[in-house]
């Protein structure tokens, strides 16, 4: 595979990580060493061919890859309209996209001889990616996670724990995936010099929102090849959800410059834009920095950020990766936002139509998918990028139903 397939008239981010007028590095002086450090191993390593066959490798006998296109026959039907198809990334190792980053961001850690991986988490499947990989590779794990999201993400705190991570709830803030990354920045500071901090997403200071896209750009890679050979063409939408934007960069990221082909990012709308419970950053943000990058924020007139909201963890930040700034700036991407209601819809229509249950973050793409469909002829195809599986969530979607476990 390749990580950094060229793209034919688009070469961002910039030699100094800008993505037009997003992205950057705004950091503390005393990050910055360890950001060059990070930035000249992965400049090296991203063309080296014995480091590309490995985490190859890796994707194909320890992940599970390539993962499955599966066409969601009878949601499809019941629609009417466009036929759905689903890029399966919930049967991967760990049941999320999120290892095909962490395995990238753990080879480069070993290669530049450190011994310590820590990481944030919203949801709890970045920071089960961690603990695996540092498992699997016999390093330390500290997870930072905000103590929201650990009473309600208790199923994976308990899979981090069993991989032999240390799990930190943040008190911080708003106790959540913003506080967490807060803190393993912190930490990071102090222990640079046996430390690699594996970001979860396509957010923070350069090189971290091009380095998590390559390395899941396997995604897209995949569906390049693999919706030719199953329909005869490529799609004709791809839909993902969007919270820092990984899933959804990695997806996209190989189809930009397919103008044919619709790119659609799925935002958490919370209790609705309206009501200001939501984490809707590119909807309802506004341009500013935060850690280490200039992107849309969810922030008050005065430039502080504001408390986001959503029943999904995963989505419940208030900024987003710079490069889904910069495609919503110059059209080439829609962002679009679902509210909680509909995506609990979504997660109960799909577990029960087609027998896959979603993660609560995927919901809200498959709820925006199932409002589309109608709309389409029969013959286009959306497929939407089905992020992780629901077996997380299921203390969540019990509770809001009203049932006790």
């Amino acid at each position: 595979m390749q990580m950094n397939e060229p793209l034919a008239g688009y070469n961002l981010p910039s030699s100094d990580g800008r993505y037009g007028p997003y992205g950057g590095i705004f950091v503390a002086e005393t990050l910055m060493h360890a950001l060059d450090e990070l930035r000249l191993n992965y400049e090296t390593m991203r063309n080296d061919k014995s480091f590309i066959s490995e985490f190859s490798s890796e994707l194909k006998n320890y992940v599970g890859r390539p993962s499955p296109i599966y066409y969601a026959k009878r949601l499809s039907e019941e629609l009417g309209g466009g036929q759905i198809y689903l890029k399966r990334e919930d049967l991967n190792h760990t049941g999320a996209h999120k290892i095909n980053n962490t395995m990238g961001q753990a080879l480069l850690a070993r290669h530049m001889g450190k011994t310590r991986i820590i990481a944030e988490t919203g949801a709890g499947q970045h920071g089960v990616a961690s603990a695996t990989v540092a498992a699997r590779y016999g390093m330390d794990c500290v997870v930072y996670m905000g103590s929201e999201d650990v009473k309600r993400q208790a199923t994976n705190v308990y899979r981090m724990k069993l991989l032999g991570a240390k799990v930190v709830p943040v008190e911080s803030g708003s106790r959540t995936l913003k506080d967490a990354l807060n803190e393993a920045m912190r930490d990071w500071v102090t222990n640079v010099a046996n430390t690699f901090y594996i970001i979860g997403t396509v957010a923070g200071p350069h090189p971290y929102p091009m380095m998590v896209r390559d390395f899941n750009s396997v995604v897209g890679n995949e569906v390049r090849e693999q919706m030719p050979s199953a329909v005869g063409k490529h799609p004709d939408a791809i839909v993902a959800c969007v919270g820092g934007g990984s899933n959804a960069m990695g997806v996209f990221y190989p189809y930009i410059k397919e103008k044919g082909v619709k790119l659609i990012g799925v935002e958490a709308g919370g209790s609705g834009i309206e009501s200001g419970k939501h984490a809707a950053t590119l909807c309802a943000g506004r341009p500013g920095v935060l850690h280490g990058n200039r992107t849309y924020l969810i922030q008050d007139d005065g430039g502080q950020i504001v408390e986001t909201h959503s029943i999904s963890a995963g989505l419940d930040y208030p900024g987003v990766g710079p490069e889904h700034a910069w495609l919503k700036d110059n059209g080439r991407a829609e962002y679009v936002s679902v509210t909680d209601q509909e995506a609990l819809d979504a997660f109960h229509k799909l577990t029960r139509v087609e027998g896959i249950m979603p993660a609560l973050e995927t919901a809200h793409a498959i709820a925006y998918a199932m409002t589309i469909a109608p709309t389409y002829d029969k013959d286009k195809i959306i497929l939407v990028n089905l992020s992780g599986r629901g077996d997380k969530d299921m203390d969540t979607v019990a509770k809001v139903s009203g049932i006790t476990l």
